[in-house]
């Protein structure tokens, strides 16, 4: 018998009993699905991780009261809930200890509002917040129309604002929104710029922003319950290490911190945000390898005993085959075929299904469509070692038959 023989026998064995071999096939199908689903949903939140995470501009690093988002995953949150806040008394003077060592020193305090003019609204959530002058350096922003701040605007705390892109559609749709003054949480500002698109990451819709000098913003909201953000540029890559050396001390200095006290402030930088998202993701993949690794397994005994029942039931055909000439070495091939083709088959319809399903969950989160061609091809070969492995005792039984016996059987 030549293999192609072999492989037609095998499928046309298959097809007699489609109902079962479907069942069969979906145990395979379950445990490829659940992996490659949660591999290409992380795969695709990789390729945009960078530009999704990286807010912060280059060489930069940020002191903070409170970690980012990406990096709260069991922490303790009472301990951070009770550090004192970064006061901006507090970041002035780290500013004041740091003009030796960079010009850009970012301060910035967050807040939600609603923003009015003429009838028209924005969000009621969106991000309202003060800053200063090295804003656009630090968080990767630039100017689309108007002026940046400028360090007088935040020393005589005037009532200024530059607006997102999506502030700028909702609320000036067919006019330039410059020296308009628009109200934010009850208090006026007029416009003096607008940022540049930078368009939604991970749902955030990164253009539904106001801002107006800190000092100001501080004055309008109330700085007893406020935390200044920090944001510190170093002059180039090779500074960078020294930099947020000096920094830490800087910090520890305005916090008037005791030498044998830990700081009680979080530092963090566009790298530590990607190892934290990383960490994130290593640990989805692993609970997805061990839950597909069971499903995988569970499926395997399903295939051995299908085969088992299948040899069974065709004990008179192995007979009759042997006694006109088959060998061993046929019937053994015919039933591993048998195994591989059920096994590669539901692992295939896992992988079509986990793609689609990972994309989905991917795209929801803005993040781009991909293929995980590593895992696909390993889910393939478990997929075939599955069929070889589970299936091998049953063909090997089945190959092993005394012709005479097997011609006897009822």
């Amino acid at each position: 018998m030549n293999p192609s023989e072999v492989i037609r026998m095998a499928l046309a064995s298959l097809g007699v009993h489609k109902l079962r071999s479907i069942l069969t096939m979906g145990g395979i199908t379950i445990g490829v699905f659940s992996v490659i689903g949660v591999m290409t949903a992380v795969s695709a939140l990789r390729t945009s991780v960078e530009t999704g995470l990286s807010f912060l501009g280059s060489n930069v690093f940020q002191i903070s009261k409170w970690p980012t988002g990406i990096q709260v995953g069991g922490f303790n949150r009472e301990k951070y809930r009770k550090r004192r806040p970064i006061t901006y008394a507090e970041a002035q003077r780290y500013r004041a200890l740091m003009a030796g060592t960079t010009d850009v020193v970012r301060l910035v305090s967050w807040g939600d509002g609603q923003a009015f003019y003429a009838g028209r609204q924005s969000s009621p959530n969106l991000d309202y917040g003060g800053t200063d002058e090295n804003f656009l350096a630090a968080n990767q922003e630039s100017i689309d129309a108007g002026r940046n701040f400028t360090a007088a605007d935040v020393e005589l705390r005037r009532p200024v604002a530059i607006v997102g892109q999506t502030v700028l559609a909702a609320l000036f749709p067919s006019e330039s929104p410059l020296g308009r003054s628009i109200k934010v949480n009850k208090h006026i500002y007029t416009v003096i710029g607008t940022f540049a698109k930078k368009g939604t990451s991970f749902g955030w819709d990164q253009d539904e922003i106001v801002m107006v000098p800190i000092s100001r913003f501080l004055e309008d909201n109330g700085i007893k319950h406020s935390s200044i953000n920090i944001a510190t540029q170093a002059e180039s890559q090779a500074a960078y290490g020294d930099t947020l050396a000096q920094g830490i001390i800087a910090m520890r200095l305005a916090r008037k911190l005791p030498p044998e006290a830990e700081n009680d402030f979080d530092v963090y930088s566009n790298d530590s945000l990607v190892a934290a998202f990383a960490q994130v993701a290593d640990s989805v993949s692993e609970g997805a390898f061990v839950v597909s690794a069971i499903a995988l397994l569970a499926s395997g005994v399903g295939i051995m005993n299908i085969m088992l029942v299948s040899v069974t039931e065709r004990t008179k055909e192995i007979g009759v085959r042997k006694s006109i000439g088959a060998r061993r070495v046929n019937i053994l091939a015919q039933f591993l075929v048998e195994a591989v083709v059920l096994s590669v088959a539901g692992g295939l319809a896992g992988i079509l299904l986990g793609v689609v399903a990972g994309d989905i969950a991917a795209s929801k989160l803005n993040a781009g469509i991909v293929f995980p061609w590593g895992w696909a091809l390993a889910g393939l070969l478990v997929c075939t070692g599955i069929g070889v492995g589970f299936g091998f005792y049953p063909a090997l039984r089945a190959a092993k038959m005394d012709p005479i016996d097997a011609l006897r059987y009822e």
